[in-house]
């Protein structure tokens, strides 16, 4: 009798059940599977054809495996207990529910047809495992969660030995004996708080001590959270630990120290930025991460629009000049910096950076890192460049008198500098670089544009919800907004923002957003940072008032009329576009 072969049912074809992909979707990647080699689950993870959560439940069906959205359960951390972090990190399963009559436990996985690992949690729990498909962001959200409560019993570990220790040392024992002995559980627990910080994205972690605890936080999109107290008794083993990592003296507790050192966590290289000071409780520790491997963005994503956007993309397209971007610490400068020289980075000019720390590595560009004890400063690393046969030149920050006029030399010259400054505004800049002695008439020839900015918190996508604003903000909002036509509408490209504009001009419904809070944004209610810029375009009436050492407000006012939106109208914009809150650009861009 003969056979008649079927072909199998694959998940292109359950996509297209649902109604996810069309014909055309269909065909394509069938045809390309054929010709390619490559399976259709791969084609349409490549493409990104449908939404992650669509196409985890089209595996289920073709799998005949049910689907758990794991963001709408509440899993008794008793469950996550049952199955090592380890190894749930590592397979990326869940365990979130239980049924002790029938001895069956219901794991959520990332690929429920690993029987090894199905196998495993069965021998470990002593359960019958009902494996359930789910994202594999939900996932790792809810073991992440588990991995931080994980540090509170290394503590409990931690305090026990140590007291033991204590005990056996009293009287004889050194800080180095201490450091040795406690060094398996102490090693745990500043291990865990670094990988912690690695992903929650946090660029600082405060060790703080006080007179009964110390206090852990994190600054997370530049806001300080307090994570959780430790005991007072584990701070001088958790001081010693990270002294000990980053080579530092451990019996010098009266003077501050800096030290560094790196990790590997979740994957990324971090480089640590290790600071002590000494405080009247005993040695606070401030550790700044710096990823290896920074993203560099797009101007756009960076939050540049408008005008701003194209005078600034202008002015970086200049052969010669200087673009000095200013503002507070932490405020977004070297990113912005490393998106100019990312964009300007091609094979036929020499880029060389003086920064002082490397924080962003770019390739094809040569970087420098500032070393004083050395005899390597801004100042004589600028002299040496000048020899090198450079193009463009990023100096990290001009913080002196020489620096500054070497700068601007560097740019009559025939390059193009970029650097940072710190100033309030980006017409302070102006008056702040004669203040450092440099002739108006060379700053007025030199500077291509001048770039302020501050950073706020953008609004959580998975919370974001609609306000009716109450009428004296709406009229707050049209009277900052009521001057800014020239500054956005000349543009065809920001359609958007002049709907924008004219509907606050013409008495319009105006609507504003914010976060609720839920899980994914730590019950903050927002995720993420983008920048809020001042723009300033050196032009001849600019020139003019830099030759007569005018005022910052003088020269304030004059960018204005020339198209510069301030620190508040660009915020307010962003406000409108459902970006970022009313708070958040209040917080940052006072006056």
């Amino acid at each position: 009798m003969q056979q008649v072969a079927t072909k199998q049912r694959g998940i292109e074809d359950v996509l297209y059940e649902k109604g996810l992909i069309n014909d055309d979707q269909l065909t394509s990647l069938k045809f390309e599977s054929a010709n390619t080699g490559k399976t259709t689950q791969q084609l349409i993870k490549s493409k990104n054809l449908v939404k992650e959560d669509d196409y985890v439940k089209a595996i289920g069906d073709l799998y005949g495996i049910a689907y758990i959205d794991l963001s709408g359960q509440k899993i008794d951390p008793v469950l996550l207990e049952l199955v090592p972090v380890d190894l749930a990190k590592k397979y990326r399963v869940a365990p979130f529910e239980k049924d002790d009559s029938s001895k069956t436990i219901a794991v959520a996985m990332v690929d429920p047809l690993d029987l090894q690992t199905i196998e495993f949690i069965e021998r470990k729990t002593g359960y019958h495992v009902v494996p359930y498909i789910s994202a594999p962001k939900e996932i790792d959200k809810v073991v992440d969660s588990q991995s931080g409560k994980a540090i509170g019993k290394e503590i409990n570990a931690a305090l026990e030995e140590i007291t033991q220790n204590t005990l056996k040392l009293e009287g004889q024992g050194s800080i180095e004996d201490l450091a040795t002995l406690r060094d398996a559980p102490i090693a745990r627990i500043v291990g865990m708080i670094l990988e912690t910080a690695v992903r929650t994205g946090a660029s600082d972690v405060h060790i703080e001590p006080y007179e009964n605890a110390t206090r852990l936080r994190y600054r997370i999109d530049g806001i300080l959270e307090e994570k959780r107290t430790i005991p007072k008794e584990m701070h001088e083993s958790l001081v010693a630990r990270i002294k000990i990592l980053s080579k530092l003296k451990i019996d010098e507790k009266r003077v501050p120290q800096d030290g560094r050192f790196k990790v590997q966590a979740n994957g990324v290289g971090t480089d640590l930025r290790v600071s002590t000071l000494p405080t009247v409780f005993g040695e606070k520790v401030v550790i700044r991460l710096l990823k290896e491997e920074g993203m560099v963005y797009s101007l756009a994503d960076l939050g540049l629009r408008g005008l701003a956007l194209k005078r600034l993309e202008e002015a970086a397209l200049k052969p010669v000049g200087m673009i000095l971007v200013t503002g507070p610490t932490g405020s977004g400068k070297t990113v912005t910096n490393a998106t100019l020289l990312s964009k300007l980075n091609t094979s036929r000019v020499n880029i060389i950076t003086l920064e002082d720390p490397v924080e962003i590595r770019i390739e094809g560009i040569n970087q420098v890192q500032v070393n004083t004890k050395a005899g390597l400063t801004f100042a004589t690393g600028l002299r040496a460049f000048l020899r090198q046969d450079p193009n463009i030149i990023m100096v990290g920050e001009i913080r002196d008198a020489e620096t500054a006029e070497l700068a601007v030399h560097a740019a009559l010259t025939g390059h193009l500098v970029l650097s940072t400054l710190h100033t309030n505004s980006a017409a302070g800049a102006l008056p702040r670089m004669l203040d450092m002695g440099v002739e108006n008439f060379l700053l007025a020839s030199t500077i291509n544009a001048v770039v302020a900015q501050r950073l706020v918190r953008k609004i959580c996508n998975d919370c974001k919800e609609e306000i009716v604003p109450p009428e004296e903000i709406v009229e707050g909002i049209r009277e900052v907004l009521q001057d800014i036509e020239k500054a956005h509408v000349l543009l065809n490209k920001d359609k958007n923002i002049a709907e924008l504009v004219n509907r606050v001009k013409s008495g319009g419904e105006i609507k504003i957003y914010k976060g609720r809070g839920c899980d994914k944004c730590g019950q903050t209610g927002y995720k993420g940072r983008l920048g809020i810029f001042e723009v300033l375009e050196m032009s001849e009436k600019l020139g003019l008032l830099i030759l007569e050492s005018a005022p910052t407000t003088e020269v304030n006012n004059a960018a204005k009329e020339e198209g510069m939106l301030t620190f508040k109208q660009d915020g307010y914009l962003k406000v409108l576009e459902g970006l970022t809150t009313l708070e958040e650009v209040l917080r940052v861009a006072k006056g």
